[in-house]
């Protein structure tokens, strides 16, 4: 197929370049050991990645070529420039707070506390006499495994799964390699994951990556918005702005009180998110405590189950089978859904003020909106928001309908998708933070504000008809329609109309002192209010995190 426009503008002698592209190798040689550095860099070890791209004038199509050796030469380094993810990759700088919980390194570390914190129960049960109570030096060995445990840690933990290929029993490995040092714990090196399952550890262990990210970098997050959005409600209480429904002018509103809508939506389901509580289980292969009892037929098991995992900062689910049954993993997933779609409505409501010229948009030296129109500020920050809110409802919809879901006593399917947990919460955060940034940027346009409610007086006939219907003027509705409804309504006009009525001189001066500006009703209340709402929503300070 000839590849030429008809213009004859593009075709391979205008371009000679483009038929004779050379294959492109991407190569880099480091030490594995560098990881625990501070750099955002990962690695994968003895691969090359070489990439050939083609393109001949004489045809539409582009040949790609990947080929992706295993040599001993040379390892394939994974940046920010090569991630696959953009959370990894462009966007790491905004997201990384919630690395040390949703990467592989935090279920690793979890995974560790887990399992030394089942240890140290069991020490603590009289039945299990092969598992004496430790020592205070002991207790603060194993406490000092989790405070300590580093990258390198972890490292040597994904270097036993090498081995393993199992990456829980890579874990109980790596436990038992450290204490084999410490005289009382090697004594009871077999006790390291006694009677588990590795879902009792790996449940815990995502049970409390999200409880800590929620903790400590979503929620606080949300409450930083929720809080810009408050001020922006406080500051603007009193500017009147010309309401819209189905893109049509109707009664006017004020900026603060629209902007109080979203603050009071937004901080109801912030409050759901807060209230969902992280769930365990620690019941063995199916549930039952089959060996549990086998071991210790005459331990309470299903009562030390619960202390354990309620020891965890966790609620204790009973009624399990192999694994937890994640249905509070989908509750928490949904709430979080709807506390994206208010922001979503936010995002697309402050976009069509800055279309309308309601707001103007802070610049900054050196920046760029559009690489041919040099006058474009455009409103990326709310965009950016909208399209990563979106990707993150799409993946929290799959965990939410995914997770519960589960054949018999157990299939693996959850397992490689709770690895993706980290997805859906990253696009939300890189959401609130672009969203905080735009606001920022944020400056209110009064005059253009004004000038819409001036051209609309047309507006007033909502009070004049209600007014009319009080004192008991005949077919109100049907008069303002007639002076309304496809004609050009001035100042003047109405005026005229109210002069006109049947009414008591004191509702007609009411009527004659409306204007677009001044009929808003109770929105300035309504703005000024925000905080309080917020507080009755949250049952404590305002802005307080609810942990």
């Amino acid at each position: 197929m000839d590849a030429r426009v008809s213009s004859g503008v593009f075709t391979s002698d205008h371009a000679p370049f483009l038929s004779n592209l050379q294959p492109r190798k991407f190569q880099t040689l480091r030490s594995i050991s560098t990881l625990n550095n501070t750099e955002n860099i990962h690695h994968f070890s003895n691969v090359s990645f070489h990439l050939c791209t083609a393109f001949s004038s004489r045809s539409h199509g582009f040949k790609q070529v990947v080929n992706i050796s295993k040599g001993n030469s040379c390892e394939f380094e994974l940046s920010t420039l090569t991630a696959l993810s953009p959370l990894d990759g462009r966007y790491w700088g905004k997201v990384k707070d919630l690395a040390p919980y949703m990467s592989e390194f935090g279920l690793i570390y979890f995974r560790v506390l887990v399992e030394i914190k089942w240890l140290l129960m069991l020490s603590q049960i009289p039945e299990v006499i092969e598992v004496p109570s430790f020592s205070a030096e002991a207790r603060s060995y194993l406490q000092g495994l989790i405070d300590g445990f580093s990258m390198d840690d972890a490292l040597v933990v994904k270097k036993i799964e090498g081995v393993t290929n199992h990456d829980v029993k890579a874990v109980e490995y790596f436990l038992k390699q450290k204490c084999q040092s410490q005289p009382e714990i090697a004594k009871v090196l077999e006790f390291f994951h006694f009677a588990c399952t590795s879902e009792d550890i790996n449940n815990l262990a995502h049970a409390l990556m999200l409880k800590e990210a929620m903790t400590e970098v979503m929620l606080p997050t949300m409450d930083k918005l929720i809080e810009a959005i408050c001020k922006m409600a406080k500051a603007n209480a009193s500017i009147s702005m010309l309401s819209r429904t189905h893109g049509q002018p109707a009664s006017p509103t004020t900026l603060g009180k629209e902007m109080a809508i979203f603050a009071v939506r937004l901080s109801r389901e912030m409050q759901e998110i807060s209230r969902v509580k992280m769930m365990g289980k620690f019941a063995g292969a199916v549930g039952n405590y089959n060996a549990h009892l086998v071991a210790y037929p005459n331990v309470n098991w299903p009562q030390i189950a619960e202390e354990f995992v309620t020891s965890l900062g966790l609620a204790f689910n009973p009624y399990v089978t192999q694994i937890e049954t994640h249905d509070y993993m989908a509750n928490l997933y949904y709430a979080i859904i709807r506390f994206n779609n208010i922001l979503i409505d936010f995002d697309r409501d402050i976009w069509g003020y800055i279309s309308l010229g309601y707001f103007k948009q802070t610049t900054k030296a050196g920046e760029i909106g559009s690489s041919t129109m040099p006058h474009k500020v455009n409103p990326i920050d709310f965009e950016n928001s909208e399209g990563n809110l979106g990707k993150a409802n799409e993946d929290l919809t799959y965990l939410s309908m995914k997770l519960p879901i589960s054949r018999w006593q157990r299939d693996l399917t959850d397992s490689t998708v709770l690895r993706n947990m980290g997805g859906g919460l990253g696009h939300s955060l890189l959401a609130y933070k672009s969203a905080l940034q735009g606001i920022g940027k944020l400056q209110v346009n009064e005059a253009r504000l004004s000038e819409d409610l001036n051209k609309a007086w047309e507006v007033l006939a909502e009070p004049i008809q209600t007014v009319m219907r009080r004192y008991g003027v005949p077919e109100p509705y049907e008069k303002l329609k007639e002076l309304t409804r496809g004609r050009a309504v001035t100042k003047e006009r109405i005026r005229e109309f109210i002069e006109g009525l049947e009414l008591p001189e004191e509702a007609k001066s009411d009527l004659m002192k409306l204007t677009p500006h001044s009929y808003v009703g109770a929105a300035i209340e309504l703005a000024k209010m925000v905080d309080s709402a917020v507080n009755v929503i949250n049952g404590s300070e305002v802005f307080e995190t609810i942990r």
